[in-house]
Order: C-alpha cells, then sequence, then structure tokens
C-alpha cells in the first residue's frame, strides 16, 4: 500500500471512547473482527494482523454518549487488501442481519455501520490507482451505489475469518466547527487538498493518495466540540516518514501559535475543533 511507505505521512492509531468495554470488545471482535493485542485496566488495544494496534478503546468514568451537533469523529477507516476481502465482509454481514450503509466513491467501494456507541466505521477497498481520475492535483470522487453483487461475486471464495493481515487505517473522517481554519491546520501538518468541492466536506492527503483526513462540516458550522467525557474520538496518530519531516511540521505549527506539547517522544496537538492529534516516527 504505496501511501504506508516512506515518504509518505498516513494515519494509524485511532483512539476512541465507549460507555461499555465489554459490549464493545464483543462488537469489534465479532462484527468488525478485531483481534485483541492488549489489555489494561479500562483500556483494550485491537488489532488485525496480531502486531498494530489499529484501535484503542477506552471506558471513562462518567461517560457519556456524544452528543448530536458537535464536532468529533465522523468515521474511522479500515482499508482492506483485497475486492474479494471486502466481499467476504459484505457476506459476514448479510449473514448476521447487520444493518449498514455502502458507497461507490469512484477511487474505492465502501461499506459503512455503526458501533454500539454510534462510532461510525467504513471498511473499504481502493480500486487500482491506475481507475482514478486525477485533474492536477484533484482526485474525482462521488458517491454512488455499489455493485454489491460484483462485490459478493468476487468474494465468495473467500472465508471470512475477521480482519485479514494486511489491514491497516486507511484514513479518518472528522467532523469540524470550520473548513477553512481546519484545511490551514491540517496543511500545517503537511497535508494537501485532493478533493475540494464535496458539499460541506474536504479530503486531504499526502502522496497522491484519495484521502488520509476527511473533514465536514455535517454537524453544523460552528459546531462545539464533544465533550471530554463523551463517547467518540479521544485521538488519532499520525505516522510520520523522518524526524526530518516531523520537525518541520513542528516548526509549521509553532509559526501558526498551535500549542504542542511533548509526552515520552510523542508530540501532541489539537485541530481547530478540538481533535486530538498525536504525532509520531516509527
Amino acid at each position: 500500500m504505496k501511501y504506508q511507505n516512506k515518504p509518505y505521512t498516513f494515519v494509524e492509531l485511532v483512539e476512541i471512547k465507549v460507555t461499555d468495554l465489554d459490549r464493545s470488545l464483543k462488537f469489534y471482535e465479532e462484527v468488525v473482527g478485531f483481534k485483541v493485542l492488549e489489555k489494561k485496566d479500562n483500556k483494550i488495544l485491537l488489532t488485525a494482523d496480531g502486531k498494530i494496534a489499529l484501535l484503542s478503546m477506552e471506558q471513562p468514568e462518567n461517560v457519556v454518549l456524544k452528543q448530536e451537533n458537535t464536532t468529533g469523529l465522523y468515521h474511522f477507516a479500515l482499508l482492506l487488501p483485497s475486492r474479494a476481502d471486502l466481499g467476504a465482509v459484505l457476506q459476514h454481514f448479510i449473514d448476521i442481519n447487520m444493518r449498514i450503509g455502502a458507497g461507490d466513491h469512484l477511487v474505492s467501494e465502501a461499506l459503512y455501520l455503526n458501533d454500539p456507541d454510534g462510532n461510525g466505521i467504513e471498511i473499504y477497498t481502493d480500486r487500482p490507482e491506475s481507475e482514478w481520475t486525477w485533474n492536477g492535483e484533484y482526485v474525482e470522487m462521488a458517491t454512488l451505489q455499489i455493485d454489491a453483487q460484483s462485490i459478493l461475486a468476487e468474494g465468495a471464495n473467500t472465508k471470512w475469518n475477521g480482519l485479514p493481515e494486511g489491514t491497516v487505517m486507511g484514513h479518518i473522517h472528522l467532523q469540524v466547527a470550520d473548513l477553512a481554519k481546519s484545511e490551514t491546520f491540517y496543511k500545517s501538518l503537511g497535508f494537501g487538498v485532493v478533493t475540494p468541492n464535496y458539499p460541506g466536506a474536504l479530503f486531504m492527503a499526502t502522496g497522491k493518495y484519495h484521502h488520509h483526513i476527511g473533514l465536514n462540516t455535517w454537524a453544523g458550522v460552528d459546531a462545539p466540540p464533544t465533550a471530554e467525557n463523551a463517547t467518540g474520538i479521544e485521538a488519532f496518530t499520525l505516522v510520520y516518514p523522518s524526524n526530518e519531516v516531523l520537525n518541520d511540521v513542528l516548526e509549521n505549527l509553532k509559526t501558526n501559535n498551535v500549542s504542542v506539547v511533548e509526552e515520552s517522544g510523542i508530540y501532541i496537538t489539537k485541530d481547530p475543533s478540538q481533535n486530538k492529534i498525536k504525532l509520531i516516527v516509527k
């Protein structure tokens, strides 16, 4: 997967808050297909390959459900290795009678569902890059009806055994209060706009991917941040290809008077809508 090789920056670990850790674990194992990587107190790390943590779940004290019309997580997106894998997932959802949404985005084919707390999840596969349409620095995207029968046929010989080992965190999509301010901020993190004219939304990436970061104001322009003890996103991690690239980003943030805190070698900042981001090099 091109964007996960140097010199690109990508999303890896997404940290969410839930109201019932046991209920969420059952969902993420049995419905989504994660495996447990590590358990500690009120936090569980989940993996697809047994090595890399892609999702962290935590049950805070006095947790409440996220209010509507606030900023925060719209969905996190798990990228599968092949269309056959997507077909196996779709058949699995049919078998367990899971209610889902779906969309053909020209560059990708995606399934959508919510966890028990309403946290949004996308599970998708990319079309070959040779089939993406670029107009200069912008990639063509849309939301069309998927060809479910074709996807199911592709996966007919692929048995669903949970998330395949090659699954990665493809992107994250956030609800924000102001697209222009968010665009400026994520540009300072090294991302460029790849789809500028989607209604109420903006998509940004590195390395000519179709998007690593989705941003929308569908919860309302100037929507307030999610409460600290509410379900939804706690933080997400961006992996930079080198210390040099990360240092340039830190300088950009400093120049723009954006607060950055260092904790055990991890740099932590927040976007203008108070979404927390951890910046690392691996």
